[in-house]
């Protein structure tokens, strides 16, 4: 399309502001409602495939049904002239890779105001009903007001339609950012989404990712079975209560990480405060509640100084076995490792530490019950 058509009759192209694996994106006017809009056009070698035609389809309709400061709104979804499309919210601003390209890390009370708001908008998706399963930091914008607001629901699922019990021979997402149990072809959770939400505030804090490999199968492995380094040994100046926050959500146990995106953001604020870091208005979803603050790790107190500012740029990783690129993000699954189904090892340690305590008591009942009803009265 050039950068000054007319698409639907409506929308006027005032030129092209990102491009991605299967969509291209340009700023627009729209001329009924006169406002700035954002359109996300499914390119052309694409728009004849029906299964890319369809997740163009669902990342609009999935979308369309979420309403929250922190998520990009969708406004409209059609067809023109053989041309898929999305309207959405123009947002002025960077996306969070961009950023991180840059500038490298960013420090704690920069990292924590846009991590809490990201929780916030994956949070307000899971109340909803929807799991992101690409959260990463391209799809994360950050305007000059610093304002993050969650973008590409394009392979999001409905928790309705997720089976305990299904298994997948093919991953969508980014192997740098899914979760074990993604990477091990295992149904997806609100907690892969906070898997997700760790591994950018790992990013964040350090410069670099978790986990560096060459190929997508590697990355799943590590994903899986690989530890990865605390997030303070390479930045000292993380405290050590968010080096153990940021170590809990990688937990490669489902069970073991918050539940939900909100729990990890209110658990991110109470140590914000303690911190003295400044977040301003927050959504009421994602204020810190008592039972919040009880699992959040000891904070330490932190240096406050000035945040930058921070638009999507999506990567893509080859199909591994395929010679031409794949825009749709799928990967050979690895084999599930036998704890993947999130068995809590914890819960049960406390349980049989339980029954022999109860066991224990046994022969004090047994003393105290003679002691007062002796044998023979």
């Amino acid at each position: 399309m050039g950068d000054q058509g007319l698409l639907n009759n409506r929308y006027q192209i005032e030129g092209r502001i990102g491009s991605g694996g299967m969509a291209e994106v340009y700023r627009a006017h729209d001329l009924m409602l006169e406002r700035p809009v954002a359109i996300k056009l499914l390119r052309d070698d694409f728009a004849q495939d029906p299964a890319f035609r369809e997740r163009f389809r669902q990342e609009a309709k999935a979308a369309a049904n979420l309403s929250h400061p922190n998520i990009v709104t969708i406004y409209d979804f059609g067809f023109d002239d053989r041309q898929i499309f999305i309207v959405m919210e123009y947002i002025p601003g960077t996306d969070l890779k961009t950023i991180l390209a840059s500038r490298g890390k960013l420090s704690v009370n920069e990292t924590l105001p846009l991590i809490i708001q990201a929780c916030a908008g994956v949070g307000y998706a899971h109340r909803a009903g929807l799991v992101h399963c690409d959260v990463k930091p391209h799809n994360m914008i950050v305007t000059p007001d610093q304002r993050l607001k969650i973008t590409d629901f394009g392979i999001a699922r409905a928790l309705v339609s997720i089976s305990s019990q299904e298994t997948s021979h093919v991953v969508w997402g980014s192997p740098q950012y899914f979760s074990p149990e993604q990477a091990a072809g295992l149904p997806p959770s609100p907690a892969s989404d906070v898997y997700g939400l760790g591994v950018v505030l790992y990013e964040m804090l350090t410069g670099r990712l978790p986990f560096i490999a060459d190929t997508a199968a590697e990355l799943s492995r590590m994903h899986c079975s690989v530890m990865p380094e605390p997030p303070s040994q390479i930045n000292p100046d993380i405290p050590a209560s968010l080096d153990q926050a940021c170590l809990k959500v990688l937990s490669k146990e489902p069970s073991l990480r918050y539940r939900t995106a909100d729990q990890f953001g209110r658990v991110l604020i109470s140590l914000s405060r303690s911190y003295n870091i400044p977040l301003g208005p927050l959504p009421t979803t994602v204020k810190p509640t008592s039972a919040d603050a009880n699992h959040a790790p000891a904070a330490q107190p932190v240096t406050v100084s000035q945040t930058q500012p921070v638009r999507p740029i999506q990567t893509q990783v080859a199909h591994q076995r395929s010679s031409t690129p794949n825009p749709s993000q799928r990967f050979p699954v690895i084999s599930p490792r036998k704890n993947a189904g999130g068995i809590d090892w914890g819960t049960w340690a406390l349980v049989i530490l339980m029954v022999i305590s109860l066991g224990g008591l046994i022969p004090l009942w047994l003393w105290i019950y003679f002691l007062y009803n002796p044998i023979g009265r």
